[in-house]
């Protein structure tokens, strides 16, 4: 078919795409990895899970790097992979509450069942009998969770772990750990134990809030006076309190009286699970291992058991950011990063960054080797099978950090730039180990790559890429967040020390600045009834709070400090991005960097932030009619939209819910409540994250509740207060309680659910692919975006062998295809291909306006894939000069058909792919994909006349161009040489056969 009837029928394709979609097709969740990649058992298959493309990258490996082999769409924002059986791989995927189970043998990769497991999952091991069971772990918010969210019950565990059969995926136990979110998980070489760990897991510190410290007749700490600003002008503020040994103790370290604090924080960090048990049983807790959970790994050898958990450990207990040294400063000294050794029942904390202890100030000043030496959030490990190497991937470094596993046992390891390997594309997340081929392969998240490290050189020496569908604003701002080498002074924490993937880390910080003077507050206020409305610089604690769903909110930081409405160009108010560039201060107070950031970074670190956006919730109910609820969240809703209940205003008086408007929460206005501060109206939409504090006797799995300092326990608490009148007493503010723990998102609750259909569940699944096309029917609210729906809906699955995708337009009930020329089928129609073996189809709900890249047009080029001859290339039209299918942009050999597009190396033995593919692989004389001494013979042979060459057309590298014999000669022989041999040469050679 010629290219103007393609593009006619490109035309008409999209033009059935669906009307009314959400302009924006890309949505930035900023979700961690985990467990981003997996290795075959036997080194030929390497698996890498595309977070922001929402697939599994299915990669060859080949003595030239690796080959890519497959894309296989899975849920929304997958953080982990592991692999079953050498043919079957499970994925995580975190926003779609997912696990896709991928085939990789009997056809084209493709997903065949898709598991529903618990809400926010994010790791996966295999291990029981022979590995015959599935650990997941998940939170328990109550959507996809078998219980229903439990926000008033103290003293529970709200962490949990699904137990899967592994080969029908049926759900055998679901495991509750006394802990927050869990995260990772690690199993034992014999598959006898499972090790999961809190994510959160907090650090034995609470916060005493005003109202208990007068009553108990606990004073204010100093400092005692402030040249600029007289402690007699200071607010009253909570204070930081942690657990030693039994006794709390306040930032001097002075005892808190028995009995102001009514709760114990037992702060288990690591659960141990006997797998083999039928129910699987958590048989030992372990205590102390950090603050921050991310990754975990077992020795090796069944014998040893050490099992070892990277981690960051709080220095919250301590205080002030800014220069002052007279009362303590934590610029510089936030999170330490760590690798805690689990031996037996000891817990033993290594320091990674042990060498910043000894500078004469944590937080000195322009030192580039304490920089160069240092490790920034140490996520996934591996180590080698004999059990005496363990590398880590330094996420805000860019590198590999490589330790003797015995100087870790002993802490006898030095911090070393030199031990480390440097990964080019930022973010390394995630480790395949294969020791047998000499190699370690980092998943990179700024750059959405894989590195290929020599591991004898520990050295960089090749990249892949995969797909990225991030705009370059995300991609561009994302380092800034991340990159304590560049952000910080001595190179160990960054923005994302607290700030955990672009969220919050569940504490509270007094980062008041000794020195600085009391500021105006220029912002507008919903109510004003007197009082003082000015920023004192000692604030007290404050929660940290997400930098996820900043935009449409106005002036930022719980006082809204962070604000720019002083400038007369914002009318007054706030503007998103003018404040959060006002916090560029904290580079400096706070990181200890040398410098602010210059303004361009800045603007690019706003931008990529007011990208993200909160998820949908986890805990408002999937229903078919698009306005329903429980009963107990609709009266919680009408009462909060309703009376007065503050004497001044209704709840949503000054916690506006306005979605068309994108507030959920507040519109930026602060408030005077006659409290020792003022503060900016919150939003609510992560009220469910912070539940876990209880202010009664017994044990509790948070230190921090609700309000800016979290000294409220529960949203039931904050609402006995006297301001507020509840004709209904108790049972009425519970009503509120539920509304507010699903408090309404920018995005509706259905986004991410998907369900796998095939040749024999199709009653079991029929009711959920209903409720998801409701769901992608029904308008839903969206700023500025007028016409979105709940969702749109994809389908995805391979037919006849090959993937294909189709997007739900509601307007006209049918599914449009990835290519221009086939039918658009109906519900039906659809369905029915799933009853061929092999065709499984796996819905998807995506974010509104993301439909038609995410299901037909990948590279979002306006042509569709199936009818893009470079469906992972913009722009379209590219042609297919040599007629293999693939686009002159994409094609590594544009003159030569290579359908296949196999590149096995470059020049020499061992080499890694060039960009050349192996059909004009220059220098390749023999015709095996790689230019190596061989071929150097070949071509001394046939100019001496004393042979032939196999492929004429690959010796001419230098010269007039031209494929045949003729144009060989001495200069591509000696160029041929030297680049076998490694030699520089000037120059590319050109593409052999042009």
């Amino acid at each position: 078919m010629d290219r103007i009837a393609i593009g006619l029928l490109l035309s008409v394709g999209l033009a059935l795409l669906p009307a009314g979609a959400a302009a924006r097709d890309f949505w930035s969740f900023e979700t961690g990895p985990v467990r981003p990649l997996a290795l075959s058992p036997d080194g030929t298959r390497l698996l890498a899970v595309n977070t922001p493309d929402a697939r599994l990258e299915v990669f060859d490996v080949i003595p030239g790097g690796l080959a890519h082999v497959a894309s296989v769409p899975v849920g929304l924002e997958p953080c982990a992979v592991a692999l079953r059986t050498p043919d079957e791989a499970w994925v995580v995927n975190h926003l779609s509450d997912s696990v896709s189970v991928v085939a990789l043998a009997g056809g084209a990769p493709r997903v065949v069942r898709t598991l529903r497991v618990g809400d926010e999952p994010r790791d996966i091991v295999f291990a029981g009998a022979g590995g015959s069971r599935a650990f997941v772990t998940t939170a328990a918010r109550g959507q996809d969770h078998p219980a229903p969210a439990d926000p008033m019950t103290p003293g529970i565990g709200r962490a949990s772990v699904f137990v899967l059969d592994a080969a029908s995926g049926a759900q055998l136990a679901v495991l509750t750990l006394f802990a927050d979110t869990p995260r990772a998980l690690a199993a034992s070489p014999d598959g006898s134990k499972v090790y999961a760990a809190a994510f959160h897991s907090g650090n034995g510190t609470t916060v005493i809030g005003v109202p208990q410290l007068l009553s108990a007749g606990i004073g204010q700490l100093p400092p005692s006076e402030n040249e600029q600003a007289p402690i007699a002008s200071a607010p009253d503020v909570a204070q930081i309190v942690r657990d030693d040994a039994g006794t709390w103790r306040d930032a001097l370290g002075g005892a808190i009286p028995p009995g102001v604090i009514p709760f114990t924080l037992p702060d288990r960090d690591v659960f141990e699970i006997d797998a083999l048990a039928t129910p699987p049983t958590v048989v030992a807790e372990h205590s102390g291992v950090g603050t921050i959970l991310f990754n975990m790994v077992v020795h090796p050898d069944p014998l040893d058991g050490r099992v070892f958990v990277s981690n960051t450990d709080a220095n919250n207990a301590d205080r002030f950011e800014g220069f002052s040294t007279t009362w303590g400063n934590l610029r510089g000294e936030l999170h330490r990063a760590r690798i805690s050794v689990l031996d037996g029942g000891a817990v033993l904390p290594r320091h990674l960054n042990k060498h910043l202890v000894a500078l004469t100030e944590y937080a000195a000043e322009g030192n580039a080797a304490a920089n160069a030496d240092s490790l920034a959030t140490p996520l996934e490990m591996a180590i080698s099978d004999d059990g005496e190497t363990l590398y880590v991937a330094a996420f805000g470094s860019s590198k590999v950090g490589v330790f003797p596993v015995a100087a870790l046992d002993d802490d006898s390891f030095a911090p070393d730039a030199a031990t480390h390997i440097e990964v080019s594309g930022g973010g390394p997340g995630g480790l395949a180990l294969d020791e047998a081929a000499g190699r370690l392969y980092v998943w990179t998240r700024f750059d959405n790559g894989i590195s290929i490290v020599d591991l004898a050189a520990g050295a960089e020496i090749g990249k892949v890429p995969m797909h990225d569908a991030e705009p370059a604003v995300v991609r561009d701002g994302r380092p800034l967040l991340y990159d304590a080498r560049f952000t910080s002074s001595n190179g160990e924490a960054s923005c994302s020390a607290c700030h955990v993937f672009a969220d919050f880390d569940s504490l509270a910080w007094d980062l008041g600045v000794v020195e600085a003077p009391v500021e105006n507050n220029p912002n507008p206020f919903e109510v004003a009834v007197g009082g003082s409305t000015s920023f004192h610089p000692l604030k007290g604690p404050m929660t940290t709070q997400t930098l996820r769903g900043m935009s449409n909110h106005g002036a930022m930081h719980w006082r809204g400090d962070r604000t720019d409405a002083d400038d007369p160009a914002t009318g007054g108010r706030s503007t998103d991005q003018g404040a959060f560039e006002q916090f560029n201060g904290a580079f400096e107070g706070l990181l200890g960097r040398t410098a602010p950031l210059l303004d361009t970074e800045m603007t690019a670190f706003a931008e990529f932030v007011l990208q993200i956006v909160s998820p949908p919730s986890p805990v408002a109910p999937l229903l078919a009619d698009p306005d329903a609820v429980t009963a107990s969240q609709q009266s919680g809703r009408d009462f909060f939209e309703g009376p007065i209940s503050d004497f001044v205003r209704s709840c949503n008086g000054c916690h506006l819910l306005d979605a068309s408007a994108g507030n959920f929460g507040g519109d930026g206005d602060s408030s005077v409540e006659g409290e020792p501060q003022e503060f900016k109206i919150p939003h609510m939409r992560n009220m469910y994250q912070k539940v876990g504090r209880f202010d009664v006797a017994g044990p509790q799995v948070r230190g921090f509740g609700f309000l800016h300092d979290g000294s409220v326990d529960t949203l039931l608490s904050f609402l006995r207060s006297p301001v507020f009148q509840f004709p209904g007493a108790d049972p009425q503010r519970l009503e509120v309680v539920d509304f507010a723990m699903a408090f309404p998102a920018e995005l509706a609750p259905v986004v991410g659910q998907q369900v796998t259909l095939d040749a024999s569940n199709a009653q079991d699944v029929s009711g959920r692919i209903d409720l998801l096309i409701g769901r992608a029917a029904a308008p839903w609210v969206l700023k500025d975006e007028p016409g979105a729906h709940h969702c749109d809906l994809v389908v995805k699955g391979s037919v006849a062998g090959e993937m294909r995708g189709w997007v739900y337009d509601p307007d006209a009930a049918l599914f449009m295809p990835d290519a221009a020329g086939d039918p658009a089928p109906g519900d039906a129609a659809l369905r029915a291909l799933a009853t061929t073996a092999g065709q499984e189809l796996t819905y998807t709900c995506v974010p509104p306006g993301s439909g038609t890249r995410a299901g037909v047009d990948r590279d979002a080029d306006g042509e569709l894939d199936a009818d893009d001859s470079c469906p992972l290339d913009a722009p379209a039209g590219q042609p297919d000069l040599d007629g293999d299918g693939v686009g002159a942009i994409c094609d590594s050999c544009p003159g030569e058909a290579n359908s296949d597009q196999t590149d096995s190396g470059g020049f020499g033995a061992g080499s890694l792919a060039d960009g050349i593919g192996d059909a004009c692989q220059c220098g390749d004389t023999s015709g095996d994909g790689v230019a190596t001494a061989s071929d150097v013979d070949e071509l001394r042979a046939h100019l001496s006349g004393a042979g032939n060459m196999t492929v004429p057309s690959h010796c001419n590298l230098v010269g007039p161009p031209g494929p045949g014999p003729a144009s060989c000669d001495a200069a591509d022989l000696v160029s041929l040489r030297r680049r076998v041999a490694g030699a520089a040469v000037e120059g590319d050679p050109q593409i052999c056969g042009s």
